[in-house]
């Protein structure tokens, strides 16, 4: 008995054709933003993340120093001193 070779790749190629209509179908639809509106978009979102963010070129959330900054002294060195000179 001879396999059918052709019918088993035209089989073939209607299943590829049609997972791939299924996938196309069940895909997220991509919209397009204008860049100003997905701007504001995101300065949205990230102020509501960030309490103390009003947007762009409004104050940033206040931080408060580690402990580096606050140890070193303002009128200090930067550079601890090393051992005495004998």
């Amino acid at each position: 008995m001879r396999v059918p070779w052709k019918l088993i790749g035209l089989a073939g190629i209607a299943g590829v054709t049609a997972s791939g209509a299924v996938v196309v179908r069940r895909r997220r639809s991509q919209e397009e933003y204008d860049p100003a509106a997905l701007r504001e978009k995101l300065h949205a979102r990230l102020a509501e993340t960030r309490p103390g963010a009003e947007g762009p070129g409004g104050p940033g959330p206040t931080v408060a120093p580690g402990p580096a900054e606050a140890a070193a002294p303002l009128d200090g060195p930067a550079v601890p001193p090393g051992p005495a000179d004998p």
